[in-house]
């Protein structure tokens, strides 16, 4: 139901930004008042979001550990694993941002052969994971090209880069076929691994089908429907002065591409893409495990009036001794509370 859902939803974007712009004349509305106000949407709720994390309290130290913690100095200690020390701990969060590591340290294991144990390489979901990510940056990053003036030289260095084979005419660049294939791996590793079809809702098929409409129209508007660039500029550096102008004749796929862009921008800061900001203040990730080596208060208690156990005592000895219970200091070296000078 979720798959369907979704499927439908994503479809239905993509035929009302058709119909908008071909019979409607909606073509202001996808390419001037949907774009201001996804990135509203964008902005307002990802640092809604944000603070409302930060203002979170995390009395503990909670983090999630992997490895052998600092203990005895002849035991081996997993410093990236196990962190100790806030060093550590951002060597921990940049392999976990930069490079995936936790996915990367999953493994896959299944009873064969008479209830025997066999663990099993699997790291195709870490690959698939990190080359969806990195190439998204990519793309994003070469975009900028529609929003600078002059283009930043590090742009031209990157197209270049990601073009280098230059088969045909525009050139090919290779990061829009692996994203395509990363996408569509993650598309299927849902569907048919049945442990994770089952734990997958709509709000998990929903961002992997709009991103790959993104995709996919993305390649037609540069090698099949070919759209004039210097029109989509004029109309993204108008956006961004904030004097947007439509030029006429860019063409609806452009503006289905767009659209597309935008749900994403807008659906971005409610949904589980903002772990790309979350990961950022995970209490189990951004905190040393050292609750072994220091002590810590929580900075949020309140004062309270507390009666300590030597208060109790110096109140009950008497009883206490009267009972046979063991008591710290003997009845007759300290005064009971209720003795009287």
């Amino acid at each position: 139901m979720g798959i369907k859902f979704s499927l439908v939803a994503v479809v239905g974007l993509i035929l009302a930004a058709y119909i908008g712009v071909t019979a409607a004349g909606l073509s202001h509305f996808f390419g001037v008042s949907m774009p201001y106000l996804a990135m509203i949407l964008f902005l307002g709720g990802f640092v809604y979001r944000v603070l409302k994390w930060g203002r979170a309290p995390v009395p503990f130290r909670i983090p999630t550990t992997g490895g052998q913690e600092k203990s005895l100095p002849w035991i081996k200690h997993a410093k990236f694993d196990n962190p100790s020390t806030k060093g550590q701990t951002f060597v921990r969060m940049a392999l976990e941002v930069l490079l995936f590591r936790s996915l990367f340290r999953n493994t896959k294991f299944e009873i064969e052969k008479g209830h025997k144990l066999f663990y099993q390489w699997e790291k195709w979901l870490w690959l698939a994971s990190l080359t969806f990510h990195y190439c998204f940056l990519v793309i994003l990053l070469r975009h900028l090209r529609f929003f600078t003036e002059p283009v930043p030289f590090f742009v031209h260095g990157l197209e270049g880069l990601d073009g280098f084979l230059q088969v045909g005419l525009p050139g090919i660049y290779i990061t829009d076929g692996l994203f395509i294939l990363a996408v569509t791996y993650l598309i299927i590793r849902r569907l048919i691994i049945p442990q994770v079809r089952y734990i997958s809702l709509p709000q998990d098929y929903f961002p992997l089908f709009l991103i790959l409409g993104i995709g996919l129209t993305g390649i037609l508007t540069r090698y099949v429907y070919k759209v004039d660039l210097i029109k989509v500029k004029t109309l993204t550096m108008g956006l961004i002065s904030f004097h947007p102008v439509i030029p006429a004749g860019i063409g609806p796929i452009f503006f289905i591409h767009f659209a597309l862009v935008c749900t994403l921008f807008a659906y971005f800061p409610f949904s589980k893409l903002m772990h790309a900001g979350g990961i950022f203040l995970s209490p189990t990730r951004n905190l040393p495990n050292d609750s072994r080596i220091k002590r810590h208060v929580n900075p949020w208690n309140y004062p309270v009036k507390v009666h300590s156990y030597a208060e109790y005592e110096d109140h009950f000895r008497e009883k206490m001794v009267e009972a046979g219970l063991p008591v710290d200091k003997e009845l007759e070296e300290a005064p009971s509370a209720s003795a009287k000078p």
